[in-house]
């Protein structure tokens, strides 16, 4: 019986037919990293290889590390494997890896969402034979509403801590969901409106906007909390942040302000109250279930193998729509912050 195209090792997904690793956990001395979120891109590889997108973002957060580039959708050999980049809309330069052997096919989605993102490249449907893929959200309960209502529904709430005499600290990871927050708010015909002043923006978050405008990302302006003219200092304001700001010394520099968390794990009433959030606001950069059970529908695949989040639920419902699933154990980090 021939090996399978890609196996778990103590280290991540491995590619014996071409000597390398995929989001592997440990250093390697090759490794595909689908995107530069802190779970998936870790320090100490001797060699990166990423999309285009994902290079910047990569030394960014990797000082140090060589990164080499595959661009989108080019077949590149490695031994006896050939492999691919193909878009994984969730965050910009997320991709997923298509791998070739002997003419059998695998896909590993990494992250992925099929909502429309401004900030981002369009989720790619790729045909294969077995597809590796997220729960995350894994569960009928979760389905997203449109990104625009959610817009609707934080200026609504901007608006009415501003009446309040209250600034609006969103809460959101800094790479991707932040920037996602932003385009999306200056998208609305209210933005404007509600918004008045660019919106103030933690300095994690804006490194990650430049390296976002610099790959040709249209994001609104934003300034620093230091940038507040003298004479704004008391006026209630805007501000982005990543959530583990929330209750510190930046945060207190806001005045009186109310707080919201932006993810998709808001769905869920008592984890909004575990946070101590006033409001959560459900817009997710993951697929929600109806999203995933499209995805791996779209694929063609005849076994698909599910990693991360809540893989029984999806396994189970696979099987009884006749498809070969089964959950990839490995050693995988529980779902993070930033859904």
């Amino acid at each position: 019986m021939p090996e399978p195209v890609i196996q778990v090792r103590p280290e991540g997904l491995y590619v014996p037919a071409a000597d390398l690793h995929i989001d592997p956990r440990r250093a390697v001395r090759r490794a595909i990293i689908t995107h530069a979120h802190a779970d998936h891109a870790r320090a100490g590889h001797g060699r990166i290889l990423a999309s285009p997108t994902s290079r910047a973002l990569l030394e960014h957060r990797l000082p140090g590390t060589p990164v080499s580039v595959l661009p989108w959708r080019t077949r590149h050999p490695f031994g006896k494997a050939t492999i691919s980049l193909h878009p994984a809309g969730h965050v910009l330069g997320s991709a997923q890896v298509r791998v070739e052997v002997d003419r059998e096919t695998w896909v590993v989605s990494g992250d992925y969402k099929r909502q429309a993102d401004p900030t981002c490249e369009t989720f790619e449907s790729v045909p294969c034979d077995t597809f590796i893929t997220e729960a995350t959200f894994a569960l009928p309960v979760y389905r997203w509403p449109e990104p625009a209502d959610v817009a609707t529904d934080v200026l609504r709430w901007i608006r009415h801590n501003r009446d309040q005499g209250r600034s609006s600290l969103l809460l959101a990871y800094s790479l991707g969901k932040a920037q996602r927050v932003l385009a999306e708010l200056h998208r609305h015909p209210e933005a404007q409106a509600v918004l008045g002043d660019p919106v103030v923006v933690h300095d994690a978050v804006a490194a990650i906007n430049q390296l976002y405008r610099d790959a040709g990302i249209d994001l609104p302006p934003t300034r620093r909390i230091e940038d507040r003219p003298t004479g704004e200092r008391r006026a209630p304001i805007v501000a982005i942040a990543p959530p583990a700001v929330d209750g510190s010394r930046w945060a207190k520099r806001l005045g009186v302000h109310d707080h919201a968390f932006v993810s998709g794990w808001m769905r869920i009433r008592g984890i909004r109250r575990r946070r101590a959030a006033s409001r959560g606001f459900l817009l997710s950069d993951h697929a929600d279930w109806p999203g995933l059970l499209r995805t791996i529908e779209e694929s063609g695949a005849r076994r698909v193998l599910v990693t991360h989040g809540r893989p029984d639920v999806l396994v189970r419902v696979l099987r009884e729509r006749g498809v070969a699933a089964a959950p990839l154990e490995g050693p995988w980090e529980p779902a993070g912050e930033e859904g």
